[in-house]
């Protein structure tokens, strides 16, 4: 039987220290931490190779409690970058937070940052699962007349086996039409399990175009895939570093599951992990960071900036709810096993 365990963690310093684990029978483990945006930053799935350890879990996650270095950071209501943090909606001007590394852009949006009240939870013989809540009025009322309306976020973390899905619903409780996107930055760990080089794993996020970026931002023209970021199929690390934003992906097959492949990463001599979503994740981020043996492959429903670029004319993803309006979307990592060189 699958389960869940709530405990406290006194490593924590500075929030609340509550950790909410989900444990599949064979000993696979999710961990979430709802007070740093709700981030899973650890799963563990058992498997024949030993223990895979799938997510990055940055050294000082628990005292200095940095949102966006570990795990799955939770990105709402914007994904990535805001153009000097300032767009202009419905007749009004609005000013985010500055809060990238060069403090001249917003970036994330506000859920990562915040912490989510856990308003459900359970298990049964084929799943575990806990759910949190983020809504701008209660959890971060100071930036409220940051954005044109209320918003929340309602996202479950459902552990099966060899399998963590993410199942949001994102609703307008204003009497104002909401614009929002939302995006998932999981920081995959390279490699899974000792015995293979972190630069002899590969990667693959098929896509047929990219975005230009200029300092992170783009400028709404698209460019067909190149050798430096073909990630159409499986591609080893060693050499390779990346931080883009792939788009026009493959047309839309879903599977059994109504999810299609979107992204994979080979992470142990005989697994793999697949990143799986729905049709309404229609960019992916694929970023290589520097220092860390990591890689992101990050499924966002919008394009960066996309509250600006959409309203000049760029087809850039921007969903917009009207007032009572639920949207839902589900995104699964999946551990597969793969043929042995």
């Amino acid at each position: 039987m699958f389960s869940v365990k709530v405990w406290k963690n006194p490593q924590v310093t500075g929030k609340d220290d509550t950790m909410v684990d989900l444990v599949a029978p064979d000993g696979s483990k999710a961990t979430i931490f709802p007070a740093l945006g709700f981030n899973c930053f650890s799963w563990q799935v058992a498997s024949s190779e030993g223990s895979l350890d799938i997510l990055h879990q940055d050294a000082d996650l628990f005292p200095d409690g940095k949102p966006t270095r570990s795990g799955i950071p939770i990105l709402f209501p914007i994904p990535n970058r805001v153009h000097a943090g300032k767009f202009h909606w419905d007749g009004k001007d609005y000013q985010l937070p500055l809060n990238d590394h060069i403090q001249q852009n917003h970036i994330h949006g506000f859920a990562v940052r915040s912490a989510f009240r856990v308003v459900n939870q359970g298990f049964d013989a084929n799943s575990a699962f806990v759910t949190g809540e983020f809504q701008l009025s209660k959890d971060a009322p100071n930036l409220l007349p940051c954005w044109p309306a209320d918003c929340i976020l309602r996202l479950t973390y459902r552990l099966r086996n060899r399998a963590l899905a993410l199942e949001a619903e994102v609703s307008n409780p204003d009497s104002k039409p909401l614009p929002f996107g939302l995006g998932y930055h999981p920081y995959f760990k390279l490699p899974f399990i000792n015995g293979l080089d972190a630069e002899d794993c590969a990667l693959s996020c098929a896509a047929n175009s990219f975005w230009h970026l200029d300092e992170c931002l783009p400028d709404g023209r698209k460019h067909p895939i190149d050798a430096q970021r073909n990630l159409n199929s499986l591609r080893k690390l060693r050499g390779f570093s990346v931080d883009d934003v792939l788009t026009d992906l493959p047309a839309f097959h879903a599977d059994a599951s109504g999810l299609m492949e979107r992204g994979r990463v080979q992470g142990s001599i005989g697994h793999a992990m697949t990143l799986n979503a729905d049709g309404c994740w229609r960019e992916m981020v694929v970023f290589t960071p520097g220092s860390r043996n990591t890689v992101c492959i990050e499924p966002y429903t919008c394009m960066t900036d996309a509250i600006n670029l959409q309203q000049k004319g760029v087809d850039a993803g921007l969903i917009v709810l009207p007032p009572g309006a639920v949207h839902f979307s589900q995104v699964e990592l999946r551990i597969v096993e793969t043929p042995k060189a």
